[in-house]
């Protein structure tokens, strides 16, 4: 099964996608966007950046977990993984974003 987008709101009224493998697990978790059409244009980010291994920006966080960013054209993060312990299991994390990222399917969980 392919991967798809969600698309869901806060209770303050903010909006948020995460992006699913075909597993359902969570890959990608975008920012919090206080529009709609803005969470929107995320996903359309991810649709366009995420074949490109030049837009991942591979991290480590403050308790040496590993994770990575996805970049648009611009430099500007448009979602982040979870945390990972080890490189071979972030790279395979960044390898389902490019897998999936290209969905069209878009769940909407604001209603």
């Amino acid at each position: 099964m392919a991967g798809w987008f969600e698309l869901s709101k806060s209770s303050d009224d903010q909006y948020r996608f995460v992006l699913k493998a075909g597993n359902a697990e969570i890959i990608l978790t975008s920012q919090m966007y206080s529009k709609r059409a803005a969470a929107e244009g995320g996903i359309r980010s991810v649709q366009a950046n995420s074949s490109s291994d030049a837009n991942y920006e591979r991290k480590t966080a403050s308790n040496d977990k590993l994770f990575f960013n996805l970049k648009a054209a611009n430099h500007q993060v448009i979602g982040s993984s979870q945390m990972y312990a080890s490189e071979a299991s972030r790279e395979t994390g960044i390898n389902s974003v490019k897998t999936n990222g290209s969905s069209t399917t878009v769940k909407d969980m604001t209603a």
